[in-house]
C-alpha cells in the first residue's frame, strides 16, 4: 500500500458567502505535508477567497477547515505563527533596505536580533539577492521584489508557505529563479500551496492541483494524470472552413471549433495528421501535446472573466 502523507490542510463542505453573494461553494480538499499544491481558476473562481481562509483573515461561513490540524478560527495566532505567505501585491517597506525588510519582520516572531541577522543573510542568499543586501527596495526590480518577498515569507521557518500568484509581472527569467527555489523547497520538506494565472507554472510546479470556477472545485489531481483523462494525449488543430469541418465530421473523431481554429483530440497526432492531409487537404496544421491551458479551456469556458 502506498505510503500517503499526513494532510497539513483539510477542508469539507467549506463555505463563503459575501453579502448573500457565494464566494466558495461547499468544497472540500487536502492538501498533504511536503507537496506543492495548487489553486487554478478564472478570475472570480473562488481561489483567493480560499486563501484567506487558510491564513486565518477570513472567517468560513460554514463547513471544516483544519490547517496543522487546528481551525483557524479558534487558534488564529498559532496558526499564522507556522505558515508563511507570499501576497499578490507587493507590500515590502520601502524605507528599509532588503536586509533590513527581514530583519524588521522577524521581530513579529520573536527571533532573537543575532539569529534574525543571520537568518537574513542566509534568505537573502537563498534567493540570490545578496549582493543588494544593503539596497534599498525602491531600487529593486519587479522581479527582485517578488524574490524578497518569498524570502521574508520563509524567515520564520514556516511549515506552509502559502503563494497569491507568485510571478505575476515578471519576465521569464525571474520566473524560473522563482519556480527552482520552490522546488528546492518542497525538495527540503516544505508544503507549498499556490494560485497561479500561469498554467505552464502550475504543470510545472504543481504534485496536484485542483480547478475551480463559480465557487466549486471541477476537478482535482495530478496535472499529466488530469490532461490525459480528460483531454487527451495529443491534439491536432488546423484552420476552420464548411468544406474542413464537413470533412472532418467523416473521420468520426472527436473535436472542437475554436474561433477560426478546428482542434482533434487524439492519441496519435502523427497518424491523424497523415490522415487529414490525404482526405481534408487543410493549407495549416499543427500537432501538439496537450496541455493544462486545454483541459482549464474546456471546463471553465473561453470568455473573458472580470474582477477577482
Amino acid at each position: 500500500m502506498e505510503n500517503v502523507p499526513p494532510a497539513v490542510i483539510e477542508a469539507d463542505n467549506l463555505h463563503k458567502t459575501y453579502s448573500g453573494t457565494v464566494a466558495v461553494d461547499g468544497i472540500r480538499f487536502s492538501v498533504r505535508k511536503g507537496e506543492i499544491y495548487g489553486f487554478l481558476g478564472p478570475n472570480g473562481a473562488g481561489k483567493t477567497t480560499t486563501m484567506k481562509m487558510i491564513t486565518c483573515i477570513s472567517p468560513r461561513s460554514s463547513g471544516s477547515l483544519t490547517v496543522l490540524g487546528m481551525d483557524p478560527e479558534e487558534h488564529p495566532a498559532e496558526i499564522k505563527a507556522r505558515l508563511g505567505v507570499v501576497p499578490q501585491e507587493t507590500n515590502l517597506d520601502p524605507d528599509f533596505s532588503c536586509h533590513a525588510n527581514l530583519t524588521t519582520y522577524a521581530r513579529y516572531f520573536d527571533i532573537p536580533p543575532e539569529t534574525a541577522e543571520k537568518k537574513a543573510d542566509e534568505l537573502l542568499e537563498f534567493v540570490q539577492l545578496q549582493d543588494k543586501r544593503d539596497a534599498p527596495v525602491d531600487k529593486l526590480s519587479g522581479g527582485m521584489k517578488r524574490r524578497l518577498i518569498l524570502a521574508r515569507a520563509l524567515v520564520n521557518a514556516p511549515e506552509i508557505l502559502i503563494l497569491d500568484e507568485p510571478t505575476i509581472g515578471l519576465d521569464p527569467q525571474a520566473r524560473h529563479l522563482i519556480w527552482d527555489r520552490l522546488k528546492l523547497l518542497r525538495a527540503q520538506g516544505n508544503t507549498v500551496v499556490l494560485t497561479t494565472h500561469y498554467l505552464d507554472e502550475a504543470a510545472r510546479l504543481c504534485d496536484r492541483l485542483v480547478i475551480m470556477d463559480n465557487g466549486k472545485i471541477l476537478i482535482e489531481g495530478a496535472p499529466a494524470d488530469l490532461v490525459l483523462e480528460h483531454v487527451g494525449k495529443e491534439i491536432v488543430e488546423v484552420e476552420k472552413n464548411d468544406e474542413i469541418a464537413a470533412c472532418i465530421r467523416t473521420m468520426n473523431v472527436p473535436f472542437e471549433i475554436f474561433g477560426d481554429t478546428i482542434q482533434i483530440i487524439t492519441q496519435n497526432a502523427h497518424e491523424t495528421a497523415r490522415i487529414l492531409l490525404d482526405q481534408c487537404r487543410p493549407k495549416k496544421l499543427l500537432t501538439r501535446p496537450a496541455t493544462l491551458e486545454d483541459l482549464f479551456l474546456k471546463l471553465t469556458g473561453r470568455s473573458l472573466r472580470e474582477g477577482a
